[in-house]
């Protein structure tokens, strides 16, 4: 992975964001035409995407990349948190190379024990012993 070419995405994106906040504030002070407001979320969504998924193809092996897609298939939100943090480590320069299958299922490992340790697990004794209910039972 070239550390260039992701500053020429962080530019574009930087350069994209600018150009939305600056037209942001007409569609707002026109009053009705906040259908174009709406369009214009939509197209920023669409375009955030596209940046995201060439930033991921930068950074993952072709196996990788399907078996993250096979998982999204599944659980969505798990996905959207690998590629997060798969994003922040290319940002952080921790990534030498392109991410393997082999090491996404590591970070996949990773990821599920930390939300075993999250787990709450409630258990409930039975009354084994008579209650006071139980008493008036025995007066019939």
């Amino acid at each position: 992975m070239d550390d260039a070419e992701l500053e020429k995405i962080r530019k574009a994106r930087l350069e994209q964001l600018k150009a939305q906040g600056g037209g942001g504030g007409g569609p707002k002070a026109g009053g009705p035409s906040g259908a174009g407001g709406q369009g214009g979320q939509e197209a920023s969504r669409q375009q955030e995407a596209e940046a995201r998924k060439a930033m991921l193809n930068q950074i993952l092996m072709p196996e990788a990349a399907d078996r993250l897609g096979r998982i999204r298939l599944v659980k969505e939100e798990r996905a959207t948190d690998i590629e997060n943090r798969l994003m922040m480590l290319a940002q952080t320069g921790q990534l030498r190379s392109k991410v393997t299958e082999e090491q996404l299922k590591e970070l996949l490992n990773a990821v599920a024990d930390n939300k075993e340790e999250e787990k709450i697990v409630v258990t409930r004794r039975k009354g084994w012993g008579l209650d006071d209910d139980d008493d008036d039972l025995f007066d019939l």
